[in-house]
């Protein structure tokens, strides 16, 4: 409120027209939504220290609490520096950060290091960089700018070319193999070249061969069975979502209060994958709906604002982000429910992680500096062809 009072609609500094082009709306939800977050975080720090303690390695209690606070100090700039752009400087920035990162993907099988049986990250010193949680909301942003221009000339061959790049992508994403990720990433392309003019026919064709490759998956990669099998059969080693549903099943409607849940501490990663699951125990059932509909509230949010968007690359990459956004969290929960295979996938904004949670902030810094209102500071090469083409 008092930012509103000191920024006038007539100042025209920089700070000033960012406040009053941005939606502040969803600003704050995603504000929330990081402050359930850090609560989250808090309450499972102490399982998943006693659970990753051992001999020559001792963590404090409230260990991945105070990395959570890192992260989040280091998220909220990466948040507000990027949602200040302007929409032309949103797509030079996911284009040129997509080359750099897609090129770090291509090295995790050389450089990468391998964590439970998977090879997805690339160490750094005091830091673990998984490639492709940064690459997801890039990969939106370039598929956008390469759609958009379908709007100027519907000659070039854009879903070809976006088809190829998937295609790199889901090869590399098969060899560490990160088949959650690669559901989530084939979603995002769909969506956004079903808007771009993709005829449905096509759209259909995709999913059925996006489904005869996972039956192939199940066939010959034992890693996709034994999850496949687990959900469906209750087969195989299903102790993680037994112990998430144990979390539940303590927690009921209310919760057993702040601290006060046992079941947490037989969970595995607690306080990243399944950390939905604690607050099922401790907050209850109605606070994970209530955190569902936050969830809802935020994709509704921007895709109500695009309702009367005109902009193709406006348009297409804000789509694209917030089905990223909305799918992860949708996967997220319906694994710690058991509605879905376990997928090794973070809850946005809530589990904590330092690749997750900063590409989270990059993608909603961007979302915002897309979804940003002001006409003159958002012009865009797409505009007059898209208007002219419908």
């Amino acid at each position: 409120m008092k930012l509103a009072l000191s920024l006038g609609r007539a100042d025209r500094s920089t700070l000033a027209r960012w406040f009053w082009t941005i939606d502040r709306p969803l600003v704050m939800m995603l504000l929330i939504l990081i402050g359930v977050g850090i609560i989250a975080v808090a309450a499972a720090s102490p399982a998943a220290a006693i659970r990753l303690s051992g001999p020559g390695l001792q963590l404090e209690p409230g260990h991945f609490l105070q990395r959570q606070l890192m992260w989040v100090a280091i998220g909220l700039p990466v948040l507000f520096g990027l949602s200040m752009l302007s929409r032309d400087g949103a797509r030079r920035f996911g284009v040129g950060g997509f080359l750099l990162f897609f090129l770090l993907l291509l090295l995790v099988p050389l450089i990468g290091s391998e964590v439970n049986g998977a090879k997805r990250w690339i160490a750094i010193p005091g830091f673990q960089l998984q490639p492709i949680e940064f690459l997801k909301p890039l990969f939106a942003i370039t598929m956008a700018w390469l759609f958009a221009m379908r709007f100027q000339d519907r000659s070039l061959p854009v879903f070809p070319l976006g088809a190829g790049l998937l295609l790199v992508i889901l090869m590399m994403l098969a060899m560490q193999p990160d088949f959650g990720q690669a559901a989530l990433i084939t979603a995002i392309w769909l969506v956004q070249a079903a808007l771009a003019g993709l005829p449905l026919l096509m759209v259909g064709a995709i999913i059925l061969v996006a489904i005869g490759a996972l039956a192939l998956a199940y066939m010959f990669e034992p890693h996709v069975q034994n999850r496949i099998d687990g959900y469906l059969h209750g087969e195989g080693d299903t102790y993680q979502v037994d112990r998430a549903l144990d979390c539940f099943r303590s927690g009921g409607l209310y919760g057993t209060g702040p601290g006060e849940g046992t079941a947490k501490f037989r969970l595995p990663e607690a306080q990243t994958d399944y950390v939905f699951s604690v607050i099922g125990e401790e907050f209850g059932a109605i606070a994970c709906i209530a955190l569902a509909l936050l969830y809802l509230a935020i994709v509704l949010r921007v895709l109500l604002q695009l309702l009367d968007e005109e902009d193709p690359f406006t348009l297409i990459s804000a789509t694209g982000l917030v089905t990223m956004f909305g799918g992860q969290a949708l996967i997220n929960m319906s694994v710690n429910v058991a509605l879905a295979p376990s997928k090794g996938m973070t809850l946005p904004f809530v589990s904590h992680g330092g690749s997750s949670f900063v590409a989270m902030a990059m993608a909603m810094g961007l979302l915002v500096a897309i979804t940003r209102r002001n006409r003159h500071l958002q012009a865009s090469p797409y505009l007059h062809a898209g208007m002219a083409a419908t």
